[in-house]
């Protein structure tokens, strides 16, 4: 895939996810405005982007604020005269259950995540349209967006409502010809390493060099964030111009698509339902089988 002539704004890319993102778009020719909160990070991945041949410049800020988006969308513009890709990636955490979660928990993590991208989209999309030549917005966002997570009420809250956006987004833009599309990675980060039944093949990793065992790459769709990356870049291409609407899971030896809600069991009353009818048909009828929620362990092979 090559990207020559491609610019691209990614949040949060200072490291991790976000580095290997805007590494990934770097090195197929596109020239990058990488953003961070961090100073220190966003100027060093520009600095390792640069010595590996690759075009990029540095602009910090935390995402939410319009004016941040408006300054990311401005800056690419003024260094190399367009957006084409805009890649929102920034975010945190604060994890807590939920009676013991804060407002200020809840409200960081919605601003980041949630109006950090809808600003950042937003600002985006406004650019793309003068130029009248279409683009590609990528959104990040998670599997406990897609099925819930322990402790995460308000991380999962803000990605299930990016995808919902996603899928709004992708029929607003289409005339455009802006395809909007969300990953759902699956990597070693700061933020997994959190999670206990990840942190000790993370730390064999970095300590050690371990490789992730086979069963995690493929059965968990768990590795690096360069794992991550080659989406990011084929959905930056022309060659994903027709693809739209999607959440795309990716992660070690893993490529899925995650469906978008539907009903999967209906049942019918004449004149409607109350309770008592309710009651009585649920378990023979729609709920016969009801849905799991929650994201599954891994499941480590037995010897």
């Amino acid at each position: 895939m090559k990207l020559a002539g491609k610019v691209a704004v990614v949040t949060g890319g200072g490291r991790g996810l976000g580095f290997a993102y805007a590494t990934a778009l770097a090195n197929a020719g596109a020239s990058v405005v990488v953003n961070d909160a961090d100073e220190q990070a966003a100027k060093g991945a520009v600095e390792a982007i640069a010595e590996a041949g690759g075009t990029a410049v540095a602009e910090v800020g935390a995402v939410g604020p319009s004016e941040v988006a408006d300054r990311l969308v401005g800056r690419a513009v003024e260094e190399f005269g367009r957006l084409d890709v805009l890649v929102t990636n920034a975010g945190v955490l604060r994890d807590r259950v939920l009676w013991k979660m804060t407002d200020d928990d809840f409200d960081t993590v919605i601003d980041v995540h949630l109006r950090g991208t809808f600003t950042c989209v937003r600002a985006a999309v406004r650019r793309m349209r003068e130029q009248g030549d279409g683009g590609s917005v990528v959104v990040v966002g998670s599997p406990a967006g897609q099925r819930g997570n322990f402790g995460q009420t308000n991380y999962s809250a803000a990605k299930a409502g990016i995808v919902g956006m996603v899928r709004t987004w992708a029929m607003e833009c289409a005339k455009a010809g802006i395809a909007v599309n969300a990953v759902i990675p699956v990597a070693a980060t700061a933020m997994t390493k959190t999670i206990p039944a990840f942190a000790p093949f993370v730390e064999a990793a970095e300590l050690r060099g371990e490789p992730f065992p086979a069963w995690l790459r493929k059965g968990e769709g768990f590795g690096t964030p360069e794992d991550v990356a080659g989406l990011l870049v084929f959905l930056a291409s022309d060659a994903a111009r027709g693809i739209t609407g999607q959440a795309i899971g990716i992660g070690g030896d893993k490529l899925s698509l995650w469906s978008h809600p539907e009903e999967v069991s209906t049942a019918y009353s004449d004149g409607g339902w109350d309770a008592d009818a309710i009651a009585a048909a649920w378990a023979t009828s729609v709920g016969r089988r009801p849905e799991t929620y929650g994201i599954p362990a891994p499941d480590a092979p037995t010897a």
